[in-house]
């Protein structure tokens, strides 16, 4: 594997940090990372940060910054999302896992604390499981189900037989087209955000942007059909059963997305996982009221 460190790719001023080009297996892979001014900060246990599906390192816009302000940070661009390469190839849990662990020992080589947003979260649970070694804690911002966990009997043949018709070609590239429209996108964004006035122009433009990239469609075809496969992720609950380090599990309780009640489920298997419910925050808690996520973060992290 070879890693390439290019130029910087935005200011930091805007709170994105170094934005750098990581070469991985041959794709294209963003990445950032902000170093604290302080020199305690600067030794404390970096934090790596994975976002959700759709979204990108763009999204942790008023995240990045307050939390650099205690640790190290890094954030990544998974592949397929942002301005990471938009591959053809089957994804899953277990592709995205080893982009992290390829970055992690390529770029830090110490235990990190890994946080993740909802598909993000499910990739830092598997890391957790599959290369203990690499984490000193995991903080996930709601957490999803896996597909075989969702869907089971006929419920599960018929959704498979749709999901395989609605990935055609043919349906995938007219929907595609519509949904680079911005003004469909801010639609979307404002029923899933319980602030609406959070999903502004830059937001909606994080979004859009990666659309207009090369290979986006062929990408989101691969993205649903990968997703529809039980490969996709090994199931959730079996995963949480396998954690060993202190873990934190923040849910918005107005979340609409993935409600509270799952997470309240799968919070009780394990001993070590430490459940907050957020009031009146929903699926984008850490962008809908980040002041009060990063504060829970670190408090978490200070004890």
């Amino acid at each position: 594997m070879v890693a390439i460190e290019t130029g910087n790719q935005s200011s930091s001023s805007q709170g994105f940090g170094n934005q750098r080009i990581w070469f991985w297996r041959g794709w294209r892979i963003r990445y950032t990372y902000l170093r604290p001014a302080s020199p305690a900060a600067a030794a404390a246990t970096p934090i790596l940060l994975l976002h959700g599906f759709g979204a990108s390192l763009q999204q942790w816009r008023d995240n990045l910054l307050p939390l650099s302000q205690h640790h190290p940070i890094y954030a990544l661009d998974l592949l397929g999302f942002g301005a990471s390469e938009k591959a053809a190839t089957r994804f899953g849990t277990d592709l995205w896992v080893e982009q992290v662990i390829d970055f992690w020992q390529t770029w830090l080589g110490r235990p990190v604390i890994l946080l993740g947003h909802s598909l993000g979260a499910l990739v830092a649970l598997a890391a957790t499981t599959t290369h203990p070694e690499m984490v000193d804690r995991l903080i996930m911002l709601t957490l999803p189900a896996a597909r075989q966990e969702l869907l089971t009997g006929w419920s599960g043949q018929w959704a498979s037989r749709f999901e395989d018709w609605f990935s055609t070609p043919l349906l995938i590239r007219p929907l595609f087209q519509l949904a680079q429209r911005s003004w469909l996108i801010r639609a979307v964004l404002r029923s899933i955000y319980t602030r609406p006035e959070r999903v502004d122009a830059d937001l909606v433009a994080s979004f859009v942007r990666p659309a207009a990239e090369r290979g986006a469609a062929r990408t989101l075809m691969y993205l649903v059909k990968s997703r529809t496969d039980e490969r996709f992720s090994p199931a959730t609950q079996d995963l949480l059963l396998q954690v060993r380090v202190p873990t934190l599990l923040l849910w918005g309780q107005a979340d609409r997305v993935i409600p509270i009640s799952w997470g309240r489920q799968v919070a009780g298997l394990n001993a070590v996982v430490e459940l907050q419910e957020l009031p009146q925050l929903g699926h984008c808690l850490y962008d809908e009221c980040p002041e009060q996520v990063n504060q829970a973060i670190c408090g978490w992290l200070a004890i």
